[in-house]
């Protein structure tokens, strides 16, 4: 079977190669990613492998169809730049990645929270030029704070256990509470407005829908504690982005560590280092000192990469065989 990979990076090609040695498949790697475009390039192949940044809308997939491809692989969980429609019409099968390495995500998320709150990245800098005056660099315990998590799914629930392993509180917020697990970890539903006024680190763990999109917004961050910090290793578009600027800006939260970002398909996984950033609202977070972004990179470990590339292929094995497709997104 031939399969097109698209927006791969060296990580990925070295992982795929590997796992598809149990695999055999015709694999061709791009670095470009999959859209109107590029589209073109899917001739020949049965199947295409996309990633979070990938665009696979109506247009695409009319393309897609046109070219004999069949299935559509993620490899990765969400699924939001998938026209889910318009691929059912077009008789093309979605899978994708439901859980690779939930540890890895919610790992990242303590990183970047312990980094935000103790003032690594300054102390780093200072230190590296010789400067050891720690003047401005005084954080606080997580010890006896209240840690808020929104969407109680896998990664959230690991999260909320790492952030209870600190002595923290646990308040959690999902439109589907596990109230087993809740008791076995004395964590407490709350409502989401509850959720962010009471938290002193806000934790965000749910999928990107409409209901979702820019759940934090100016006025819940301007119902937070002032010195609040939200921690983003979900979906970017959870995050109303020029809101969030008004809030640093005024001080109505007291600062953000993420991993993704709204607009992020541009920018995020490329070199601009030599270039000139257009994006106004990720240029002036970067200004801020109370900001940490990294690069998409939560899920980035040997681990999650190993469970990845094998359930992708398993998933377009199970397909070539015509077997039943437990990944499939309907």
């Amino acid at each position: 079977m031939k399969i097109a990979f698209y927006d791969t990076h060296s990580y990925d090609k070295k992982s795929f190669e590997e796992t598809n040695k149990d695999f055999n498949f015709d694999i061709a790697f791009h670095e470009f990613k999959l859209n109107e475009n590029t589209v073109v390039t899917a001739q020949g192949y049965e199947a295409v492998c996309v990633f979070v940044n990938d665009v696979v809308n109506a247009q695409v997939i009319q393309s897609l169809k046109n070219y004999g491809v069949k299935l559509i692989a993620l490899r990765c969980a969400g699924f939001n730049n998938v026209d889910l429609k318009a691929a059912a019409e077009a008789g093309i099968k979605v899978v994708r990645v439901p859980a690779y390495s939930p540890y890895a995500v919610a790992e990242h998320g303590i990183a970047l929270l312990m980094s935000l709150t103790r003032h690594i990245p300054q102390a780093y800098l200072r230190t590296k030029t010789a400067n050891f005056n720690i003047e401005g660099l005084t954080g606080r315990d997580l010890h006896g704070l209240t840690a808020g998590v929104l969407g109680t799914g896998k990664i959230g629930r690991i999260m909320a256990e790492l952030l209870q392993a600190f002595g923290m509180k646990l308040i959690v917020y999902d439109p589907f509470p596990n109230e087993e697990w809740a008791k076995s970890r004395e964590a407490t539903y709350v409502s989401l407005d509850e959720l962010f006024k009471q938290s002193d680190v806000l934790s965000l763990h749910c999928p990107l829908t409409e209901e979702t999109k820019h759940i934090v917004n100016h006025d819940r961050m301007k119902m937070m504690k002032h010195d609040a910090v939200i921690i983003n290793t979900g979906r970017g578009a959870l995050i109303d982005s020029k809101a969030l600027v008004h809030a640093l800006k005024h001080q109505h939260i007291g600062g953000i560590g993420m991993d993704v970002y709204e607009e992020e398909s541009k920018y995020f996984f490329n070199d601009w280092s030599t270039d000139i950033m257009t994006d106004d609202v990720l240029a002036r977070l970067l200004t801020f000192p109370n900001v940490i972004i990294t690069g998409h990179q939560a899920f980035l470990t040997t681990n999650a990469l190993k469970n990845i590339s094998e359930t992708t292929l398993e998933n377009i094995r199970d397909f070539n065989n015509g077997s039943p497709l437990v990944n499939e997104i309907k």
